[in-house]
């Protein structure tokens, strides 16, 4: 735990596929040095996490619980639907971990993840501690973003949920700008004479500042990695990917929350079926909360994402308790909160 702030550091890895990424993380997890890890890994099929990475969290730091796999497409892309689930579960563990690592996509735009972090439901307990991109040194060296492109690209076909379909060329610069560290990794496959030339084509696109290291087999010291203290989330300015640079005047990184506060409802259908209506009409991304409903002794609890709705009873009203219902409502800012007031009203 990042006591200063109150937050639990987050560090997200990123880059193509066969860069290291993998790698990396695995030797973070048998160097943690007593830190608990957990890993959030969104990469797809047998291309992501593998059996030496769960062998090496068969250790105190890091357990088989700890590992999220995140399979239902790109996280840039889906970071309601599964990404910030996942964290707020995360959060809520009654040990959480001291950090966490999530290795994305080798096709993610890191900057809608890390605006991510600014949903109000987690904004206040975890921060970014870092943006560390992973470089394959020698596919530079000859001019390519990756060892293998054709399996990068056979990576983007499979993704049927991707919604992005950025150029090779600036989904790298993307992932290059947004960086707080870049390891150029595979060091020791990069011809005599050439580390120069690879870091003068990087820093050409990369922010000034940024550390740029080199690594071999994906090792280097996890105090070099972890605790970079960056707060990316609110850097947002100096992290533009080319989608910010066409609509520099779409502010789609800003959210905003409130809570709703009814009595208890006479038809759990009906009200539901409002909900709904009222998220559609409204573009609300997030309700979550916990609804009374007249003749039933247990609380109805409420996930919305987007117009999808989860919802169970959870348990029994406590004694004393009041009954009523109460959703917290998430959306971007500039939603017309009296109007989404009246409209679950009725």
């Amino acid at each position: 735990m990042d006591m200063a702030a109150g937050k639990i550091r987050a560090t997200v890895v990123t880059g193509f596929l066969g860069a290291g990424k993998t790698t990396l993380i695995r030797h973070l997890l048998q160097t943690a040095q007593g830190r608990r890890i957990a890993l959030i890994v969104n990469e797809f099929g047998d291309l992501g996490i593998d059996g030496e990475v769960l062998a090496a969290c068969e250790n105190p730091v890091c357990g088989v619980d700890d590992i999220i796999e995140l399979a239902n497409g790109c996280i840039c892309c889906t970071v309601a639907d599964d990404f910030i689930p996942t964290m707020t579960a995360l959060l809520d563990r009654i040990d959480p971990p001291d950090h966490i690592v999530i290795e994305t996509s080798g096709l993610a735009l890191p900057q809608p993840l890390i605006r991510a972090f600014n949903w109000p439901e987690i904004r206040t307990r975890v921060t970014v501690d870092g943006v560390v991109t992973v470089i394959d040194g020698p596919a530079v060296a000859r001019g390519q973003f990756a060892e293998d492109e054709q399996a990068v690209s056979a990576q983007r076909e499979a993704d049927d949920t991707l919604e992005h379909d950025s150029p090779m060329a600036e989904l790298f610069e993307d992932q290059l700008k947004c960086a707080d560290m870049i390891l150029v990794n595979k060091g020791d496959l990069l011809a005599e004479g050439s580390t120069t030339d690879v870091e003068q084509t990087l820093r050409t696109q990369m922010r000034p500042g940024v550390k740029l290291l080199h690594m071999s087999q994906g090792i280097i010291e996890p105090e070099i990695v972890l605790g970079l203290s960056a707060e990316a989330e609110a850097d947002m300015d100096n992290r533009k990917s080319h989608h910010d640079l066409e609509d520099d005047d779409h502010e789609h990184d800003d959210f905003d929350s409130f809570v709703v506060e009814l009595g208890t409802i006479s038809d759990e259908a009906v009200f539901l079926d409002r909900l709904k209506q009222t998220i559609i009409d409204h573009d609300i991304l997030r309700v979550k909360g916990f609804i009374a409903v007249d003749d039933k002794a247990m609380r109805l609890q409420v996930q919305g994402v987007g117009p999808r709705i989860d919802h169970y009873y959870d348990q029994p009203w406590k004694n004393g308790e009041q009954r009523k219902t109460s959703l917290v409502v998430i959306g971007l800012t500039g939603f017309d909160r009296q109007k989404i007031i009246t409209a679950l009203h009725g």
